[in-house]
């Protein structure tokens, strides 16, 4: 699952326009990806051009609160 690193996105929407399930959402202050509809294909990390997005790791204790 792809995470959004809030304090580095710039709030392009370039990951918005390339999600193709529409996990990625807007929220204050930045992005979320939702984890239910996310499949993992990782076009949000190839397109985002701050690299603000970045592969969850599943042994994350903070990987819930994201």
């Amino acid at each position: 699952m792809a995470i959004v690193t809030i304090g580095a996105c710039q709030g392009c929407g370039a990951c918005l326009l390339t999600c193709p399930t529409h996990a990625i959402r807007p929220v204050a202050g930045g992005l979320t990806v939702r984890a239910d509809r996310c499949t993992g294909c990782l076009e949000c990390l190839e397109i985002c051009p701050v690299d603000a997005i970045r592969v969850a790791d599943d042994t994350d204790p903070r990987e819930g609160a994201r």
